[in-house]
């Protein structure tokens, strides 16, 4: 099986976009960037029969050869630079979503698969003018899978004292403001505080926030309106505004 490229081919392929196919049934099961060797570095190095506990990816490699089989290796497009690779990843994501990567994609949260009624909502909104002490949680996925509330409440690694200053928490989706909270208090993230939500050991450390909608006169500032734009990769969901 192949699994390296020559010094020749690599200096010709520059960055590339590559699709993971799984011989059993043809399905595109993980979308990556890289250089070099990265579309086998997945073969040769990232699987670990001995964790209990492999990702998405990992269990379907371990499957495949299991079953006596070898991974299809595609190079979906190849030949550019690092920030036009980033974007045909996330073009591919949308296109095959059914894939087990474990990250969305670089771009994916504000520039992804959109409606177009939903992009002309989303470009034509005013930019919101942020005048209160504010915590901004982008909420993206969260928000298809929970309430708004239960999506932007719980559970953030965020600075207590910063949070506890704040006056609102503005729910973001696709980079509009999709509702406006007002919390009385910020919390431990545990059983005890959020008794109907699921924990993890990722949890430890994390805080949530009680609260409800903001007033109207309040939240009419800012509903329906563009947050600022966030820099291109950035990956924390928190940002904090006047504090």
């Amino acid at each position: 099986m192949q699994n390296s490229f020559s010094p020749e081919v690599i200096k010709e392929l520059g960055f590339y976009v590559y699709r993971l196919i799984d011989p059993r049934n043809g399905e595109t099961f993980y979308i990556g960037k890289g250089k070099g060797n990265r579309v086998f570095h997945h073969i040769a190095g990232e699987l670990d029969t001995k964790n209990e506990e492999l990702n998405g990816k990992q269990t379907r490699i371990y499957e495949i050869k299991l079953m006596g089989l070898e991974v299809q290796h595609i190079i979906q497009r190849h030949g550019m630079d690092e920030p036009t690779a980033f974007e045909v990843e996330a073009a591919l994501m949308d296109a095959f979503p059914g894939a087990t990567n474990i990250a969305g994609g670089h771009g994916n949260s504000d520039r992804g698969a959109a409606h177009s009624e939903e992009i002309i909502r989303r470009y034509s909104a005013p930019l919101a003018e942020l005048n209160h002490k504010i915590v901004e949680i982008t909420v993206n996925r969260l928000a298809t899978e929970r309430s708004i509330y239960d999506a932007t409440r719980f559970c953030w690694r965020v600075s207590r004292n910063r949070v506890e200053s704040a006056e609102l928490v503005l729910a973001i989706v696709n980079g509009l403001i999709v509702e406006v909270f007002q919390p009385s208090s910020w919390l431990d993230a545990v059983p005890e505080n959020f008794p109907n939500f699921e924990f993890n050991e990722t949890n430890e450390g994390r805080l949530g926030f009680v609260g409800e909608i903001a007033p109207e006169d309040v939240r009419s500032q800012y509903i329906h309106k563009r947050a600022p734009k966030r820099s291109k990769g950035a990956a924390n969901p928190v940002r904090y505004w006047n504090m």
